[in-house]
């Protein structure tokens, strides 16, 4: 009998497996991922989230889903758009993510119109045509099948509504590109084993942006899935990108 397999990082691994496996490391992370965020990218992922939620076009009154949505910095920056009239599901498949984030949240005051759902993005439980903004950021690249997500976004949007893809990607010259490997695999790691104390979930988040599509590959994917008008903007060299598609 035929095992199906898929990547964890550059390793294969039983396709049924992947889950619990990036389950783990984000169990071990959750509680230090904020600053590892900060570490990781100098402060930067700060300005990356804020460009993605201005390319979402969100407005008051709206209804976003927040997917993989952690300790929900995009949620707190939605919150400011939608305004009381508007909701934002923060979704997550991991439970330890999840309840940082709602704590996080509540700390800020922020308990009027924000729901939290423990989802997987490859089946949403969700009605179709329930949001006008699907966004997923720093969390596409741990997903297994991300055809399936990609479809299951695309159903519970409205019509004109958009999906939102921030993640890390590939940078666009050999000199930046350099740099970063030497960063991601030598200094990351390391770095992860000192704040987090844990090297080898590190070592796995910089194997799996090497293993996310290119900033093409992902546009045709997302085409593949339904989405129209499909675009991206590549930051800081490539190293991270926003895709935008409209449902029409």
């Amino acid at each position: 009998m035929t095992t199906n397999t898929t990547h964890f990082g550059f390793k294969q691994v039983a396709t049924e497996d992947k889950v619990n496996l990036v389950r783990g490391v984000f169990d071990s992370v959750a509680g230090q991922y904020d600053i590892m965020n900060d570490l990781m990218s100098l402060g930067i992922h700060r300005i990356w989230k804020r460009v993605a939620v201005q390319l979402s076009n969100v407005r008051k009154g709206e209804q976003v889903l927040d997917l993989a949505g952690g300790t929900g910095d995009l949620t707190t920056l939605f919150e400011k758009r939608v305004g009381p009239e508007g909701q934002i599901v923060l979704a997550d498949i991991n439970s330890e993510m999840l309840r940082t984030g709602r704590d996080r949240l509540i700390d800020r005051g922020l308990v009027g119109n924000i729901r939290y759902a423990q989802v997987n993005a490859e089946c949403l439980p969700f009605e179709d045509n329930t949001f006008d903004c699907v966004c997923i950021a720093f969390g596409l690249r741990n997903v297994t099948d991300k055809d399936a997500a990609l479809r299951s976004m695309h159903r519970v949007l409205k019509p004109g509504g958009r999906v939102i893809v921030l993640e890390f990607s590939h940078p666009v010259d050999k000199i930046t590109e350099k740099v970063y490997d030497f960063y991601s695999f030598k200094l990351l790691p390391k770095i992860g084993k000192i704040v987090a104390k844990d090297e080898d979930s590190y070592r796995y988040l910089a194997e799996s942006i090497r293993m996310h599509p290119k900033q093409d590959e992902l546009k045709k994917m997302m085409e593949n899935a339904g989405l129209e008008r499909c675009e991206y903007f590549n930051m800081t060299q490539g190293i991270v990108a926003v895709h935008r598609g409209y449902k029409i």
